[in-house]
């Protein structure tokens, strides 16, 4: 699987699950503690140092333990994530908390956008090709410890104002033709206040507009549980919009 020998993809899976969980650079003796790998701590250094030297880890300036990398983050969203499906009472809610709204696009997009940041508990953002961006949940991200970074709100808030950004990261998703479209860190944000940060869209597009609908939040976020709410809500998007003729 790449170049990754089977102990380093249960190491990077395990190291991915302690760093989302904690939020802390991961040490050797924490998965020893933690996880069944069935190794010894100098192994688990050793190949964490392996690791490294591909790029899936990085290390802190604060601790001797590792983080993932963005290479990291998206090996494991190709390779190791196991997608939890959306229950039907789910799918029923968000399509109810919308359908309301179905028939004027400003208002459609808006209601969708309060709801995702509901339901995930992030900051969701909804911009179109239009120039148009709706945002919600701003108060959401400052209970995460990445958003106490006043440099990096800052900048975050500053950029959710620029629809010329979004615009590019929506040419960006139709030019690679991605069903779901993750923006990681430093590397996708080409600046590295954003090492903390990650971003999850999904498509939409009808007769007279397109655009991505998703959200922003911490790189350690649980992308199992809201890529299926990214797809489910930007695919009723598209629906409803198609048939409004919007």
């Amino acid at each position: 699987m790449d170049d990754l020998t089977p102990r380093q993809v249960d190491i990077l899976r395990a190291i991915i699950q302690e760093y989302t969980e904690s939020g802390g650079a991961v040490g050797s003796e924490i998965l020893e503690r933690k996880f069944k790998l069935g190794v010894s701590p100098a192994t688990v250094r050793n190949e964490m140092v392996g690791l490294a030297k591909k790029g899936y880890l990085k290390k802190t300036h604060f601790s001797s333990g590792r983080v993932p990398s963005a290479k990291g983050f998206r090996f494991y969203i190709n390779h190791l994530m196991k997608k939890k499906e959306m229950s039907t009472t789910d799918e029923i809610t968000y399509k109810n908390s919308i359908w309301d709204e179905r028939n004027e696009s400003h208002r459609l997009l808006s209601q969708s956008t309060k709801v995702l940041a509901q339901k995930t508990g992030l900051l969701s953002l909804t911009a179109t090709n239009l120039g148009d961006v709706y945002y919600s949940g701003v108060g959401n991200l400052l209970n995460k410890p990445e958003f106490l970074d006043i440099a990096l709100s800052r900048n975050l808030f500053v950029l959710l104002d620029e629809s010329n950004y979004w615009e590019r990261v929506i040419a960006k998703f139709y030019k690679f033709d991605e069903d779901i479209l993750y923006l990681l860190g430093e590397e996708d944000f080409k600046d590295p206040l954003f090492e903390t940060c990650s971003c999850i869209f999904g498509e939409f597009e009808g007769k007279n507009i397109k655009g991505i609908i998703g959200v922003v939040g911490p790189k350690r976020m649980y992308y199992d549980e809201i890529s299926p709410q990214i797809k489910y809500i930007s695919q009723l998007l598209g629906e409803i919009i198609n048939s409004q003729d919007l």
